[in-house]
């Protein structure tokens, strides 16, 4: 499955880009949940593993 994954993602832009898009947005909805007005390193890694937790759980969830 991640080999072809993979294969599609380096084969094909619009999917590579979809990919992109939905990583980057994961990030960015954690970023925006967070209600702090200064956030620090700590809280970006937080949210970091939160949007990473909630892209995969989106992905295995279709």
């Amino acid at each position: 499955m991640i080999k072809t994954l993979k294969k599609h993602l380096k084969d094909d832009p619009d999917f590579y880009y979809a990919y992109q898009s939905n990583i980057a947005m994961a990030f960015f909805d954690a970023y925006n949940r967070c209600d702090k007005k200064y956030k620090n390193r700590g809280d970006l890694h937080k949210i970091a593993n939160e949007a990473a937790k909630n892209f995969l759980d989106l992905l295995i969830s279709t």
